[in-house]
């Protein structure tokens, strides 16, 4: 009588469902009561799932990927037979005969809900794609995932009245078609096509039939049917070749199937090519050496409105700028110059390639490792591209330079003062008079700001500072690329903090400069970026144009559409003359100034830019040199939770006295040994000559 009863009340609700809206429910479908199963079905038909996107190098090449649910959409053509047949025999062997719900199979299932037992099976393959959907397309959180697969009558009913409309727009292939590329295989893997490439090394249309059995038989037990449990898995996998035969499937010959149930039975399962797709910039490919590249593009993309979040979903290809070769070079230079085991010093470099229209970033490395395992010597901040903790040291004379010549202060070729010691009379040392000394003794002399440039005398650069004005030289260095840089805190890339007690976090440490009249900013003290000092360089050798440091060459949908990108445009930063300018100022680093034994010993021969920079106590030390084809910047640096001073022996290390490192040591070394290789075939080109005004 209960289970009469319960039919009758089953009978009333399912007219129920067919005939009215999908109102309320999960909060899945809708919070509008005015949409209609209509509605909601033609949306389901429409929808795109949940896609996996792939990050690959300037060639194509994938180097990673970044997912939610690991899956590729693939259209019915490049699905097997095999795999049709055998996802229908084991889950819906009356689906080309239904309307969408098997009658029979449901009405029993929600029976059993309406007599408190518990509700499985009885869905087609149409109830189960609603199922899917609603699980892992729709529903974004645990709980609204759990809300969509509860095993009760009610969600039966949602499926029901989801899948008789599902079916008047339709066709059968493309449901079987569209339930094929959104159901989970297991783990992270959804969808066939990231299946058959998981197990198999196959694509979906090359799937034998004891592999689609397998992969068929595993989409309702995946936690139990994976590779670690073959014996379970075949025995599954036997169960749908066995249902196979008896629908019909192997053969319409009864005997004729099962003689070939019998032969596909004996077959091994063989997972030897089955291989987890890396997920995310730790794991991946050669994710120790591209790691750094790949956060970056994360970074650069969630500044211009695609997070993780929607990348991970997105199913975007993102080719990046990445030379595989130059990233490859720039690791072993700087792993060469400081092992990657070596204790609380990190070496970091960034290649950018110039250009009046872009700026492509080719390289990123360091001798860390990037990951997450401290125990290997590992590291997941980001060396190359992100603020560092430590400043350039005079580097940043570059910035005092252009700007004293920008003011009309001084020309590449005309002498500066240079006094053995200075004392400001604008700059304050903690309220104390400002005095400083240049890293040599020697007598009081002039020299012409080119050899300035190349010896790097400290007093002479701190009164041009003057002469310019504190901050236009600010400006300048922001103008000419440290765009992030100069907008962090002076506490190692921190972010404004408004509320800090420590009121130099409170500020952009441009502000901070110029408020507190910081001298001291010609020689370097500020936190820097590697990336964009590398950017700098690229700014010079581009004839003043500043463009933004990108690490993306281009960038489709799910459909293989261009996705605009709205970048920062470049800028004419500084005039061309000027530019012209610094480059000749820089030129004579590497034949006569602080870089030129690590240029002699590299055997360099072509025409660049070069300055080395070294901070006061010796706990970091750089070097930015560029050509016409690629400007790179390197930073050596003391990256223990204590900073130390280096020493540079036969390898650097931490120390208190010592033969202190400078930018010509290990920076410059550093850059030397990538940048050949990464020149190596590329045009020698000159480099640009100053304006009449600046000479």
């Amino acid at each position: 009588m209960l289970k009469l009863i319960g039919l009758c009340v089953v009978a009333g609700l399912v007219v129920a469902a067919i005939a009215f809206p999908v109102v309320g429910g999960a909060g899945l479908l809708s919070n509008r009561a005015s949409e209609t199963v209509d509605q909601f079905s033609a949306e389901l038909a429409q929808a795109d799932p949940p896609l996996l996107t792939t990050i690959t190098d300037s060639k194509g090449k994938p180097i990673a990927y970044l997912y939610d649910q690991d899956r590729e959409l693939v259209d019915s053509a490049g699905i097997s037979q095999n795999m049709k047949a055998a996802m229908v025999a084991i889950e819906d062997h009356r689906f080309e005969e239904h309307n969408g719900v098997d009658w029979k199979g449901t009405l029993r299932a929600v029976v059993k809900g309406v007599l408190g037992q518990r509700v499985e099976g009885g869905s087609s393959i149409t109830q189960q794609y609603v199922k899917n959907y609603l699980a892992y397309v729709v529903a974004k959180t645990d709980v609204e995932r759990e809300k969509a697969s509860e095993v009760t009558a009610a969600r039966k009913l949602r499926e029901v009245r989801i899948a008789l409309q599902l079916e008047r727009t339709l066709s059968k292939d493309e449901i079987l078609t569209r339930y094929l590329n959104v159901v989970p295989f297991g783990g992270q893997i959804y969808g066939i096509k990231s299946a058959a490439r998981h197990f198999f090394d196959k694509l979906p249309k090359d799937l034998s039939v004891p592999e689609a059995a397998y992969l068929a038989g595993l989409v309702n037990k995946p936690s139990r049917l994976g590779t670690e449990n073959p014996e379970e898995a075949k025995k599954r996998r036997d169960h749908v070749l066995k249902r196979m035969a008896d629908t019909g499937a192997l053969a319409k010959d009864a005997a004729q199937a099962q003689q070939l149930y019998r032969q596909f039975q004996e077959e091994p399962l063989n997972f030897a090519n089955a291989k987890r797709r890396p997920n995310d910039c730790v794991s991946a490919e050669n994710g120790q050496t591209n790691g750094y590249f790949c956060d970056y593009v994360v970074d650069y993309l969630a500044k211009l409105g695609f997070s993780k979040d929607k990348l991970k979903r997105g199913g975007y290809t993102i080719q990046t700028t990445l030379d595989q070769g130059a990233n490859d070079a720039v690791k072993a230079a700087a792993e060469g110059e400081v092992s990657k085991t070596t204790d609380g010093i990190a070496n970091a470099m960034a290649v950018v390639e110039p250009g009046k229209d872009k700026h492509r970033v080719r390289a990123l490395g360091a001798n860390r490792d990037y990951g997450n395992d401290k125990g290997k010597n590992q590291t997941s901040f980001n060396l190359p591209a992100d603020v560092s903790r430590f400043g350039a040291g005079s580097i940043f004379k570059i910035f005092t330079a252009a700007a004293a010549m920008e003011e009309g202060k001084t020309g590449v070729n005309r002498t500066v003062n240079v006094p053995n010691t200075y004392t400001s009379s604008i700059y304050k040392n903690g309220g104390k008079a400002y005095t400083v000394k240049n890293a040599s003794d020697g007598a009081d002399s002039t020299m012409t700001l080119q050899s300035a440039l190349a010896h790097s005398p400290n007093t002479g650069f701190v009164i041009l500072e003057e002469q310019a004005g504190l901050n236009n030289v600010v400006d300048m260095s922001v103008r000419m690329g440290l765009r992030d840089s100069m907008q962090s805190v002076n506490r190692g890339g921190s972010k404004i903090n408004p509320e800090a007690k420590d009121t130099s976090l409170r500020v952009a440490q441009d502000k901070w400069v110029k408020d507190n009249k910081v001298g001291s900013f010609t020689l370097g003290v500020t936190v820097v970026s590697v990336l964009e000092l590398a950017n700098v360089g690229a700014t010079i050798t581009s004839g003043g144009t500043w463009c933004p440091p990108t690490p993306i060459e281009k960038m489709t949908d799910r459909n293989g559409k261009p996705v605009e990108l709205k970048e920062a445009a470049c800028e004419q930063a500084i005039d061309a003359g000027l530019a012209g300018a610094l480059a000749q100022g820089l030129s004579k680093d590497v034949t006569e100034g602080t870089a030129v034994n690590a240029a002699r010993q590299a055997g360099w021969t072509r025409p660049m830019i070069g300055k080395t920079g070294t901070t006061q106590n010796h706990q970091s030390a750089g070097f930015l040199g560029a050509t016409p084809n690629f400007s790179g910047a390197v930073l050596t640096f003391s990256d223990s939770p204590t900073p130390r001073t280096i020493c540079d022996g036969n390898r650097p290390y931490l120390c208190s006295s010592g033969s202190f490192i400078y930018g010509g040591k290990v920076p410059a070394r550093t850059w030397f040994e990538a940048m050949k290789p990464i020149h190596q075939g590329s045009e020698t080109k000159s480099l640009p000559a100053a304006g009449s005004q600046y000479q």
